[in-house]
């Protein structure tokens, strides 16, 4: 395999895990280790929430009042075994720990520091030549630190790796932004976006209302002008 597509790679897989989180990787490998290795502790914490299990369903089944001696040695059977899965859990995370302190070791070996090896152990190495004249008097920062000039060295191809992955997943969230429109772009506890459908608006038919009738508020007024129209014509009909 050439130094160009090893270097790709390993830069890719080392975004991959940022991608998935640690945590998440964590609790997969841990998980398959267990059941790999047989892990006593496993065992009898599957059992013991079975019989919890078990317990509990019997418990809904009886009722207090009637059977209440039954009903209290199981409530305490239930709870002894509450108190007995917490203890074994607290067990299980301790040795949890020392197990994460380890695959984190590792992880960061097969990422991180192998990259710093083989950018180390290549560094006088091109990892491909630029046609000449390309970038002019700036060529020579391609070839840096220890590479040959014209050239693109390790440290260089690594940061591009970098630079070109970011972008590439820049677009994919844009596109998937786009085709998840009108919904929305929600993220979730390991940092992926999930897209979150809202259903349409509901239009609510507003309820015609009768005209209303306007009061006669100048009825008053009116009747009142009217009637001194009518004393003027009277008294102009008589004096004139």
């Amino acid at each position: 395999m050439s130094i160009l597509l090893t270097i790709f790679l390993l830069v890719f897989v080392g975004q991959l895990v940022t991608w998935i989180g640690k945590t998440v990787l964590l609790d997969i490998t841990y998980a398959g280790y267990l059941r790999i290795t047989r892990s006593p502790l496993a065992t009898r914490q599957r059992a013991l929430k079975s019989e919890i299990l078990a317990s509990k369903a019997e418990l809904m089944k009886t009722s207090a009042q009637d059977q209440f001696a039954k009903w209290a040695k199981m409530r305490r059977s239930v709870d002894k075994g509450l108190a007995d899965l917490e203890k074994l859990n607290s067990e299980i995370s301790s040795a949890k720990s020392g197990f994460a302190m380890k695959f984190n070791t590792l992880l960061w070996l097969f990422t991180t520091g192998l990259q710093f090896v083989v950018g180390w152990w290549y560094r006088k190495q091109a990892v491909f030549y630029l046609p000449q004249g390309w970038f002019g008097p700036l060529g020579w920062w391609l070839s840096l630190p220890f590479a040959p000039a014209g050239s693109v060295s390790v440290g260089v191809w690594q940061m591009a790796c970098k630079r070109v992955i970011l972008v590439g997943e820049r677009v994919l969230k844009d596109l998937m932004g786009k085709h998840c429109a009108p919904t929305e772009n929600r993220p979730d506890d390991d940092g992926l976006h999930v897209c979150q459908v809202h259903p349409p608006p509901q239009r609510t038919r507003q309820r015609e209302l009768p005209p209303r009738v306007q009061p006669q508020r100048h009825s008053t007024r009116h009747r009142r002008e009217k009637r001194s129209r009518r004393r003027l014509r009277v008294f102009v009909h008589l004096f004139i």
